[in-house]
Order: C-alpha cells, then structure tokens, then sequence
C-alpha cells in the first residue's frame, strides 16, 4: 500500500476513489494525468497480487479503466458487484480522504400485519394481451404474412404465431405466405372482424351479364313489370298481392342478351331485403307508379342505391291509367336530387306499362346501354364468390340457399362455408329447378347440402378441405357467439343506466316462425319497431319452416306468443297442446295484417297511463248551513247547492273548487244528495247538494270541479306507406 501512501501525500485520494466508484462514462482525460496513471498503475500491480483481488467481489465500476491496465500489464479483469462489507470499506475510505459519500434512498417497508389487499386473480397468460376490437374491420388476402398480419391487428409476432400453432398451422418463418382461411382463423381469435379481399391477377376475365334489382315503394307494379318482361305470373300468386320475398330470376331479352333480374318487396317492414339487393346488383330500376308519385319508399331505394354507389334507371309505371302524370313524377325526382337526363343529367327515364307491356324495349335498350357504358366483366376461373340472396328448409332437402356468382365458377361437390355454416355442395340447380354442375358469374343459382340454415347476406367461400371449413366455421360461431354476448352485456348496462328514466314496462314475448331466413329477419324487425315505453317486445326464437311442438315447449316456458308468416298451419297435436297451455298463436300470410295484430294484442297487453281528467263541472248558487247537530252526527256542516253545467258528477270522485280561475281546495265527495236524497251521480243539467271533506268556506259563484282517474291505452298507427308504430 505504498503507493496509496504516496497518492495521499500528492493529494488525489478522493480523486481516485471516485474514479473507482463512477461509472467509465464520468472518467475524463483530465483525470488521468501522469501522476495519477503511474499511481494507478502502482495500485494496480500490487493489488493483482493479494489473493483478495482474485476471490472477493471488489467493485470496479470503470471497466473501461480497468481494462486499459489489464491490457498493459497483461492480466484479465472482471467487473464484480460490491458486497455490503467492501461497499462499507469504500465509504470509510471516502470519509478519511474527504470525499462526500453518496446519500441513500430509504424505502418504507410495508408493516407485515397489514391486511392483505384483495384483487382479481390474473391469467399469467392474459398479462399480455390487449383489449379486443370487435368494431375493428381489416382486410385480408390469399398469401398474407405474419408480419403483414401483425401490423393490421396490432398485436405482436409471436402471439400471432402462438395462435398459428393453435390451429395446427406450422410456419417455418414469419415472411412466410398464408392462406386466407389461416389468416382469418388467426384474426378471428384476437377479435377482429375481417373483410376477404380477392385477386384476380392471371385470371380469366370475360364479360358477365348485368344484375338488375327492381326496388320501388309497395304496390307500384315492380313484379308485374318484371312478368311483362318473362311472361309469367309470379305476382298473381303473392299473398295479398304485394311481393314478400326476395326474387332472383334470368330474363332473356328479345336482343338475345340475358340479364339476371332481383325483384325486392316494397312493403317498409322489407327495408333489409332491400338493402340486400342494392348490395349485389349492377343496375337499379327504380320504379314509380305515374298516379301515385314519388312515396317513403321510393326514397328509401334512392338512398339503398345511392348507399351502394349503383347507377339507377327509373321505369315510370302505369302511364296507362286516366290519372297517370309522369311529368310531375320527373320533377318529384329532380326535387330529391336524381339528376334525370331530360333536365342535363346521367339518370334515364323510360315510360312504361306493365298491363298493356308498352314501352319494354325503351327499358330493355335503357338497360343494355347502361350494363354496356359499365363493361361489366368477370373472373371465370377458380374458386367462386357468391352471395347468399334467401335461404330456406325444405323438409326433403334440409337447408337449400339461393345465391348468385360474383366470380369464379361454382361447382357441385365443393366444400363451403357460408357464415358461420359450413358444408359440401350437393347439388346445384338454376331458378328454373334444373341440375347443373356449375354456377358462373352473375347467375342465380340455389344449393344445398349445408349443414345449417345460413343468414341471408352471407358471402359464400370455397375452401380446399372438409377440415379447413369445420375449423372457420367453429371460429365464425364463436365469433358471433362472443359479438352477441357482449351486445347483450352493453344493453344490460345501458338499461340499468336508463332504470330510473324509463318507467317500467311489461315484456311481450314472441317466437318469430317463416317459410325463408330473409323474411324471418324482416317479421323480426318489424316487430321490434312496435317497441313503447310500455310495452317490450322480446323476440325469444326465431326459426324457419312450420310450427312444431317443440316451439310450443319453449312458448311454456317463457310465457310467449307463436307468430307464424307464410307457414302451414301446425297439426292438429301441436294446435291442441298450444290450446291446453292457453298459447296464442297467429298465422298470416300478409305482413301488414301481421303488424296491425300483433300492434293490437301489444295495445290490449299496455298497462296504459293513470291521468286524471275533468269528469264535470257545476256552479255554486247557493249555501246551505246545517247547524245545532247532535255529537253522535257530527259538528255543523255546509253545503253546497249547485247545478252540473258540463259532464257528471260521482260521489267516489276527488272534488276540485276553483275561485276566480284559482285552486282553492281539492278533497274527496263526504256527500253528494238531490232532491234531499242520496245519489252516486248527477248528470249534466240538475241540480244537486254537495259536501266537501273537510272545507266549509263555500262562496256562490265558486266552480266545483269532478275529477277522475282514468287509464290511457297507447294506440297502434299504420301510416299509408306501410310503417307501424305505437304511440302512448
């Protein structure tokens, strides 16, 4: 320690126990002047040779320093963490050679006989998960990677790996191309809904016939319009006259062009389907009848059209009638902002009429023209994208679906998921019924061999596997699953939120049975817009095909109603065992019979509201005073003489006295008498004594009214375009 001895004569002992206590960063050229390097190095040498050196943990902090002295002398260096009794060693040192020692941070220790604190159990695997996005939509396609996957969805590399392995994909690297079914599996567990994008590089693309859909408001001739232009009859044999089902049918034109045709209900409770048709078509013929105008629904399809970004071209319809006026329909049209070409705009208008089939060629070339400016083509080749336009249950075929071709080719025997169903396509037939093998773009066709009932506006998707469609179709489910679930839990909140605003209402339970999925959803929604502060409409089931006696079990228990739309009436079993346990059910065929049912039994269910009101009014003429009772009957009264100038009066009802258009009192009838004898009522234009509970202050002229409580019922409204509501 000689050379310790001597830095201390020179004066540099704090200076060198800093620089073997900071950090390399905080040692300068400054400090290492030749004094100081020969001194260290002194150290240095005698230090290497204590066993000390070797064994114990010296903390050197300045690995570069020390490292420049190994490499001079030869030796190796290891950088320690210091041990309490070194650590104290360097704190005396620093004290004796007047260096200012460091202050320490004291942390409070918690007292051991705290109460625990109580928290929710934490999955370790859950820690590192984020919060699911179900509103959040990306865009996926064949050949995605990981590393495109995992900045669409924000989650990292190797949780998205995790979950490939999951679902039995193995992928060697995270450039590697997926398949679209994988990605969507992947995006489906972190919850994000997905939209499939499609590549059409190095197909085959051909032009494709036009996709037509007749939208307008209710009983303005759209299917008459399209049987005049197939000759057929297919809107003598609607229920009621009006189309309830969405159509799809392809027309041969006398040009020798095809063009499929999409024919969608004009009732207001179809809003869906006709959205649906906007959804897939090409081409909107937007038909007006020339003596009704331009009606809620007719607007209703302007903006479904707009919506879609879909060119329309407007039939005015029934321009043979006495009343017919299309010119005022034109300017209805341009007022709403459909730029018409006979006023400088792109929108055509051709004048027809389905009875007497005039001006179909005018629409015909109208049509062709606008399918022509669009050069509609197509892919031909590989797997096909379809959409699903109706679904039914047919009892010898089970789930049957119509769809229509957006690319590819559809072909028999292939393996689809369809929503959140899946199965292998076992025959395929056109809208006439015949078998074919393949479906090509923009052709209607209907499927089946699924292995449930799909929604309609389902997109069709071939997948190469019986495996690979049970995998995304378990994944859509529980996707669905999990959506439902948690819109169940946001409605629950808000209800609770909106308890104290919101009166309580009695809960109206119907089970919702029809003959084709799309008119299931549009009697579902329908029913739920007669919806009242008194009244909730609760759909528990909905279901496709006839009654049965397992919907008249679940009736039973939750106390509901059966609403059956377009189906068969239920055998006579099933009838009986609904009679025996007091169900209702109601069968119609016509939606607008349906609604104005259901909205009567809502209105007879209402508790209604408890008002009160004016039941009479009479005038004071005169006072009498009976004085000079016994104690048995009471101290003296007054009455009141009166005639009822407007209503009756009860003796059960609460009297109001007004004076000079003032309240003055307000009690219950003691005693109501006429022609001194004892009366319940007075009618409107007698006389009659009146005694008031408590109050004797009468003066003539004073206005007694009768009030009464009565209970107001809502009231079911049918407007003329066919919307339904309750109004309390």
């Amino acid at each position: 320690m000689y050379a310790w001895r001597e830095l201390g004569r020179k004066g540099i002992h704090a200076s060198l126990a800093r620089a073997l206590t900071v950090p390399s960063r905080h040692v300068t050229k400054s400090i290492l002047s030749p004094i100081f390097e020969d001194a260290a190095k002194s150290i240095y040498a005698s230090l290497r040779c204590m066993p000390e050196f070797c064994n114990n943990s010296i903390a050197w902090t300045a690995p570069g320093f020390c490292d420049g002295l190994a490499k001079e002398y030869g030796t190796r260096t290891r950088c320690f963490h210091a041990s309490p009794e070194r650590l104290a060693m360097a704190e005396r040192s620093d004290r004796l050679f007047g260096a200012r020692p460091q202050k320490k941070k004291f942390v409070k220790k918690e007292s051991r006989t705290q109460a625990p604190v109580e928290a929710p159990y934490v999955n370790p695997k859950l820690k590192g998960t984020t919060k699911s996005l179900p509103d959040k939509t990306i865009e996926i396609f064949e050949g995605m990677t990981i590393v495109e996957l995992a900045k669409r969805t924000a989650k990292s590399i190797s949780a998205l790996q995790d979950i490939l392995i999951n679902v039995g994909e193995k992928v060697n690297s995270e450039f590697e191309p997926l398949s679209v079914d994988i990605v969507e599996l992947v995006a489906m567990e972190v919850g994000i809904n997905v939209r499939r994008l499609h590549c059409n590089e190095g197909a085959e693309i051909l032009p494709r016939p036009a996709v037509v859909t007749v939208m307008g408001h209710v009983d303005h001739g759209k299917t008459s319009l399209l049987d005049a232009l197939r000759q057929t009859s297919v809107a003598a044999k609607e229920a009621g006259g009006i189309t309830q089902h969405l159509g799809a049918f392809v027309v041969g034109m006398q040009s020798g062009a095809a063009i499929t045709f999409l024919d969608t209900p004009g009732h207001a409770a179809f809003s869906a389907m006709r959205a649906r048709g906007a959804a897939v078509t090409d081409i909107v013929v937007l038909v007006v009848a020339a003596d009704d105008g331009v009606m809620p629904q007719t607007l209703e399809a302007m903006s479904h059209a707009k919506a879609a970004n879909v060119p329309i071209v407007v039939a005015i319809n029934k321009c043979d009638k006495a009343g017919a006026n299309p010119e005022r329909v034109k300017l209805q049209l341009a007022s709403e902002g459909l730029l018409l070409e006979d006023m400088g705009g792109d929108v055509q208008v051709v004048e027809v009429s389905a009875a007497t089939k005039a001006g179909l060629d005018s629409l015909e070339e109208a049509l062709l023209l606008q399918a022509e400016m669009m050069d509609l083509k197509a892919r031909i080749d590989g797997p096909a994208q379809a959409y699903v336009v109706e679904a039914r249950l047919d009892r010898g075929r089970g789930p049957l679906a119509t769809a229509i071709v957006k690319a590819g080719t559809l072909l028999c025997g292939q393996h689809v998921v369809v929503g959140s169903e899946w199965g292998r396509i076992r025959a395929v037939r056109d809208m006439a019924g015949k078998l074919t093998e393949k479906a090509r773009p923009a052709m209607p066709v209907e499927i089946e061999g699924l292995r449930g009932l799909p929604m309609a506006g389902d997109d069709i998707v071939v997948v190469n596997s019986e495996e690979r469609a049970r995998m995304l179709s378990a994944g859509r489910k529980s996707k669905s699953e999990q959506d439902r679930l948690r819109r169940l839990m946001q409605d629950k909140t808000e209800d609770l939120e909106s308890a104290d605003k919101v009166p309580e209402r009695v809960e109206m339970p119907i089970i919702v049975k029809a003959d084709v999925q799309g008119t299931v959803q549009a009697v579902t929604d329908a029913l739920k817009t007669l919806n009242s502060p008194q009244v909730l409409v609760n759909v528990v089931h909905v279901g496709v095909g006839p009654i049965s006696q397992s919907d008249v079990d679940l009736a039973r228990a939750c106390g509901a109603c059966i609403v059956g739309f377009n189906v068969k009436s239920p055998p006579s079993s099933v009838s009986m065992a609904a009679t025996q346990a007091n169900i209702k059910i109601i069968l119609h065929r016509v939606i607008y019979h349906l609604l104005e049912d259901i909205g009567n039994l809502i209105v007879d269910r209402a508790p209604g509201t408890s008002e009160t009101q004016v039941a009479g009014e009479a005038e004071v003429l005169n006072i009498f005073e009976l004085t000079g009772r016994s104690k048995s009957k009471g101290p003296d009264v007054k009455i009141a003489g009166c005639r009822v100038i407007d209503g009756s009066f009860a003796k059960s009802a609460t009297m109001r006295l007004l004076r000079s258009g003032e309240v003055v009192f307000e009690g219950p009838c003691a005693s109501l008498k006429r022609e001194k004898q004892d009366v319940e009522t007075v009618k409107k234009g007698n006389e009659c004594g009146l005694v008031i509970h408590d109050y004797h202050d009468f003066q003539i002229g004073d206005i007694i009214q009768c009030l009464e409580q009565v209970v107001r019922k809502p009231r079911f409204i049918n407007s003329e375009n066919g919307a339904v509501r309750i109004e309390c």
